[in-house]
This record gives C-alpha cells, structure tokens and sequence, in this order.
C-alpha cells in the first residue's frame, strides 16, 4: 500500500472517530487533520471538503452486511434459511457494533440535510440489500424451497423488521435503556419468517 493510500485511510479511520463523538457539524477538517498529523492542506490532496469524508465514511455503515457474488449466492440460496440466517446474523454484528452504531445515529440524522448521503443509502444500503435478497428468494422460489411469489416484495418483507430492531436498539441506545431483550429477536424474526415463506 503506497503513501497516499494509507495517509487516505488514516483521514478515514481518524474521521469516523471524531463523526461519532462529535457529530457531523461538531467535526472540522482542521480536527480531522489535526488528529492525522498532517496539514489541513494535505488533507485535501486526498478529499476536496468535509461533506466528501463524511460520505465515504457513510460508506462502510450503509455497505451490504455480507458480500457475495452471483455464484455464491445461489449456492448459499439452495440451503434456505441458511441464507436468510447469515444475512441476518451479519446485520446483527452491525447493529451491535458501538462504532457502527454511533455512526448509524449520526447518519440517521444527517439523511435528512444531506442529499448525497441519501443517495448513498439508497445505493449502497437499499438498492444493494434489496437486489440481493430477492436474488437470493427468487433462487429459491425457481428450486421449489419457497413460495412463488414476488421475490422484491419478500425481500422488503425481511429486511425491513431488521432495520427496525436496528431503530430500536439506536433510540434504547440514546436514552441509555438496556438492549438486551433485543438480542434473541433477529434469531426469531429468521425462524418466524422462514415458517411463513417455506415449502
């Protein structure tokens, strides 16, 4: 890895840092570079402003929880609710991260005023997440392991009880409730909604 490759990637793990306890308005370029070791002005060299950080930052929070090719995932769609398991189990690790869930605070925040970060979500969280399971249903449904029915809609169904578990343990979270009752229920929403779509 060369010089300016790493430089970038302490720009990106020092801004995630700073982003999380500080929030987006409460971090300055000045801050960020600060915490690199490096001048404002090299900081550019690597990002053109603040708003394009925060952005690539955003990247890792809204990325698929797992990523597999076509392939692979066909292969893993053959064993059913495997498939919905480990997707599941994957945001879950998300969910429970305390970086990432500083972060998702934060971004849930930002989406409001932020256009480009809301194209990211729908990019790299909607879109990415929503393609991917209904390929994986779809799969399914052609081996007679599912339910005919629209794969798209199957994949909203699913992924949508899981970002709100997600909501919930964020807003729990901020009034510093407890969690963890919250724990078991991505297990037995796999369990509830394998019984509901299986053959």
């Amino acid at each position: 890895m060369n010089n300016k490759a790493t430089t970038k990637q302490k720009i990106l793990k020092e801004a995630t840092t700073l982003f999380s306890e500080n929030g987006y308005k409460g971090t300055s370029v000045r801050d960020i570079a600060h915490e690199v070791g490096i001048k404002q002005s090299a900081l550019y060299n690597h990002f053109k402003n603040k708003e394009e950080i925060f952005i690539e930052v955003s990247r890792e929070i809204f990325n698929s929880p797992f990523s597999i090719d076509s392939e692979e995932l066909k292969e893993s769609a053959l064993h059913g609710k495997l498939f919905i398991s480990k997707f599941s189990q994957q945001y879950k690790l998300l969910v429970f991260d305390k970086k990432s869930e500083k972060m998702f605070r934060l971004l849930m925040i930002e989406l409001l005023q932020n256009r480009g970060l809301r194209n990211q979500f729908m990019t790299n969280f909607h879109d990415k997440n929503i393609k991917l399971l209904s390929e994986g249903f779809f799969t399914m449904m052609q081996n007679s392991i599912v339910v005919s029915g629209d794969p798209m809609i199957m994949a909203y169904e699913f992924i949508s009880t899981l970002f709100y578990i997600r909501l919930q343990v964020t807003l729990l979270r901020f009034d510093e409730k407890s969690t963890d009752n919250l724990s078991t229920l991505f297990e037995k929403h796999v369990d509830f909604f394998w019984g509901s779509i299986k053959i």
